[in-house]
């Protein structure tokens, strides 16, 4: 067991800041302060109509002063991002059915300029859907002007909370994204709409097996993956080369798992006990090394994992979140 002294000497994935409560009134515009010169957003505003749309107006918003276009979108020129979380099937219908009932729309979706045509939406893939199952013509969308506004999908979407690999999924695909308009600029400066270097890693597993069991292994990634000053490109190539270390230890846990099944072990928890006894920084004193050393590590003890000593009382003990892939 590692004794206090140890586990002070591991380094934590760093706490999320969270911004302290304000004095009230001391930030952003004043309503009249939110009126906007149209030529501040003509430009959007004649995309809109070009894409058959209306334009509503336009207003400085009262808390980033960011220009903003209120509008109706004509409903097929409009598509959700490409890296979103799948469609909840459950979700946009039950969706679907509170709208018919009510027979009103009160929650526009948010909408960017789609490269090309067109717009995108990060935030209302359900709502969107829900209005399309409905046979409706146009949605209400509020329109940023700036497109960047697409890759903070992750603090927009608030329709549905997030698992791990949906989470996972977004930020690849988001990343994947990111390449295409600008592979060589740093990783580092996407921290803020990727959240976590551990979710690009696990995404990639993700995307080869969407039942990878990564619950199991998010402690680890998140503590030792950062992100790199390097470009978006070459930063990729490093987390393709971490997702090929986890799937490989993966495989191995899996023959544990199966070892463990054969001698009678049943438990939701075995691909998390697995983990934790073959995981070096349970132990570790001082700081950490790389994670690709302590993967190898982990899949070395995986494939020297001796069955014959675990008793049930082992599994009894053991704790975490239950396997997703078993």
């Amino acid at each position: 067991m590692a004794t206090k002294g140890a586990r002070k000497g591991i380094k934590r994935a760093p706490a999320k800041r969270r911004p302290r409560k304000a004095k009230p009134g001391t930030r952003g515009l004043t309503p009249l302060e939110c009126r906007i010169d149209g030529d501040a957003v003509r430009e959007i505003s004649e995309r809109i109509e070009s894409e058959g749309g209306l334009v509503l107006g336009g207003y400085n918003d009262p808390l980033g002063k960011q220009p903003l276009v209120a509008a109706i979108l004509p409903i097929d020129r409009i598509e959700p991002t490409p890296f979103q979380r799948d469609l909840s099937q459950a979700h946009h219908r039950k969706l679907a059915d509170v709208l018919d009932r009510t027979g009103i729309f009160l929650d526009p979706v948010i909408a960017v300029t789609a490269p090309g045509k067109g717009f995108w939406t990060p935030n209302g893939m359900h709502r969107l859907e829900a209005m399309r199952r409905l046979g409706a013509r146009a949605i209400t969308a509020l329109v940023v002007p700036r497109r960047e506004i697409a890759w903070q999908i992750l603090a927009l979407n608030t329709e549905k909370a997030h698992n791990l690999r949906e989470k996972s999924l977004e930020v690849i695909r988001i990343y994947r994204g990111l390449i295409d308009e600008d592979p060589k600029r740093p990783e580092s400066q996407f921290a803020f709409y990727l959240e976590e270097a551990s979710l690009v890693t696990l995404g990639i597993c993700y995307e080869r097996n969407g039942k990878f069991a990564g619950g199991a292994y998010n402690p680890v990634v998140r503590r030792l993956e950062r992100f790199s000053e390097e470009s978006l490109a070459s930063s990729l190539k490093k987390h393709e080369k971490h997702a090929d270390l986890l799937m490989d230890l993966d495989e191995r846990v899996a023959a544990v798992i199966a070892r463990l099944k054969a001698r009678g072990f049943a438990s939701p928890y075995l691909r998390a006990f697995v983990v934790a006894r073959i995981n070096p920084l349970r132990w570790m004193q001082g700081a950490p090394p790389p994670l690709e050393e302590v993967l190898k590590t982990m899949r070395e003890r995986a494939g020297k994992f001796n069955t014959e000593k675990v008793k049930q009382e082992d599994l009894a003990s053991a704790g975490g979140a239950p396997d997703e892939a078993d």
